[in-house]
């Protein structure tokens, strides 16, 4: 190539930037954004770019209150930019872009394209047609065009990653809003399923984590109510996965067999994550939640009488309509009871569209806060109790890549136990790489984090490490520059399938 050539191959590069907002569903869609995006010729800008991309997406969460405005801030802050870069574009997807599909351009004409969560694959496509026509394109779908595991993806971990098993909820919870924007429940086939998983394995992932917006009720698509504790044990059987997690599921579909299943399957993780959303029976009652107090912290009791060491955390709202104080100490209560590991509390945002937004006893914004600084106390010296309880424990951690803030100036490096707890632990003198395995004793406790002060008790390299260390020689061997070609028409092409047996607020 001459170097006019290169030059020009130069000048031809389009970046893009993904913003996203939102869930781990969220998270799970803007990697295959980014896949397709690459697969179009695109290249991701540089971290800290700020916009200054020449596509930049927002990948859309419509679930609080302040969606709407942090996504028109940030395209307002954006408009000026693309006055003064020809050839700029910006798309906005996801949940939000799927409720106001005809308010976003109103409201931001400077915006080229608007997708929804049903059609991500179209990306590529709605950006080359806006720049041809030189108008916004705006295409929702009303039902999943493609399961979004079968487009590509840019995977922001080269050890760990996301395996979708369904999309979409059955359920009618009155303060979501995400069934009518995401459809019903649709399962994807087992053997998909473990298909990908194998593959993930193959290129040196060790850790994954199955989505689902209610991703314990995995079946009920497909007429096996005990599909999902199945599920668990197949991949108990993959050769060389070492972690599953599984993310949220509902105490509706907490049966019995996926229990067993937990605590039978070795390489299913000592963790769990189960959205309470409140303590009170009248309450969940008033939200839909088709379970009591009782029936939760029954739950919570078997799974410890299983998995004595499980680590359970779960997802709080403060303030719904209509409760009161009495309400409110029974939310205290299970708490108390229930002994989270750590808690992730919202004050009730009212989203226009559900049934909650227009309900009687609307509480207070300061009532809701001062409930809010009280429970957020209470877990606080919960979640510090419970990680005392870590002391003295000799845990195996997965290291793991941007995770301790202060790492460098510590000389520490951060890692993840079984039970998902972030661990923060001194340098050991071998090479240790993110994916690579460390058994180290854990010495103190915070609220938040444990410390393993001590040397390093063991160092086990693994083929996720060496999956890290030679996804960033890769990195570090890209040209500057790559010829731009047009994307493909239609949905892309599926990633291959392997031999063998592939919203939080929930």
């Amino acid at each position: 190539m001459s170097s006019s050539d290169r030059s020009r191959a130069v000048d031809l590069t389009r970046t893009y930037e993904v913003r996203t907002y939102g869930c781990q569903m969220n998270v799970h869609d803007s990697e295959r954004l980014s896949g397709l995006l690459e697969g179009a010729g695109y290249v991701r800008a540089p971290e800290g770019s700020d916009g200054d991309a020449d596509v930049v997406v927002f990948n859309t969460c419509a679930v609080r209150e302040n969606a709407d405005n942090r996504l028109y801030g940030n395209l307002g802050r954006l408009a000026p930019m693309k006055t003064k870069r020809p050839g700029m574009q910006i798309a906005v997807g996801g949940c939000l872009a799927q409720k106001d599909r005809d308010t976003i351009v109103k409201r931001a004409p400077w915006v080229d394209v608007v997708f929804g969560t049903h059609n991500i694959g179209k990306l590529p496509v709605l950006l080359e047609r806006a720049r041809v026509q030189e108008e916004a394109q705006v295409e929702i779908a009303e039902s999943l065009e493609a399961f979004p595991s079968t487009l590509p993806t840019r995977r922001e971990s080269a050890y760990a990653a996301w395996v979708s098993i369904s999309v979409g909820c059955n359920n009618t919870c009155t303060f979501c809003i995400v069934p009518a924007l995401r459809g019903k429940e649709k399962d994807r086939r087992t053997g998909d399923i473990l298909a990908e998983i194998e593959a993930l394995v193959g290129e040196g992932v060790s850790e994954i984590t199955l989505l689902g917006q209610n991703v314990n009720a995995y079946g009920s698509d497909i007429g096996d109510r005990e599909a999902f504790s199945k599920l668990l044990r197949a991949c108990g059987k993959i050769d060389g996965l070492e972690r599953v997690r599984f993310t949220s599921p509902h105490p509706r579909d907490f049966t019995d067999d996926v229990i067993a299943a937990m605590a039978e399957t070795p390489n299913v993780m000592p963790q769990l994550h189960m959205p309470m959303q409140s303590g009170s029976d009248t309450v969940l009652k008033a939200m839909r939640r088709s379970y009591r107090q009782d029936r939760y912290l029954g739950i919570i009791d078997k799974v410890r009488a299983s998995i004595p060491h499980a680590a359970i955390t779960t997802d709080i709202i403060v303030g719904f309509p209509g409760e009161t104080e009495e309400d409110f100490q029974q939310t205290l209560h299970a708490v108390r009871e229930a002994r989270f590991a750590q808690a992730f509390t919202f004050q009730y945002s009212k989203r226009p569209g559900t049934p909650a937004a227009t309900m009687e006893g609307q509480i207070p914004k300061e009532v809701v806060q001062e409930r809010y600084m009280r429970l957020s106390a209470l877990q606080e010296e919960i979640s510090w109790d419970e990680n005392k309880k870590q002391v003295g424990r000799t845990l195996e951690l997965m290291v793991a890549e941007g995770e301790g803030r202060k790492d460098g100036a510590t000389h520490r490096l951060s890692g993840r136990a079984p039970d998902n707890r972030l661990v923060h632990f001194t340098k050991p003198d071998a090479e240790v790489r993110p994916g690579d395995v460390v058994t180290v004793e854990i010495t103190y406790a915070a609220p938040h984090h444990l410390l393993a002060e001590g040397p390093a008790l063991d160092v086990r390299r693994t083929r996720a490490g060496d999956a890290w260390e030679k996804r960033n020689a890769a990195e570090a061997a890209k040209p500057a520059g790559v010829m731009l070609g047009l994307p493909q028409i239609g949905v892309p092409e599926p990633l291959p399938v392997a031999t063998g047996s592939g919203c939080g607020l929930d």
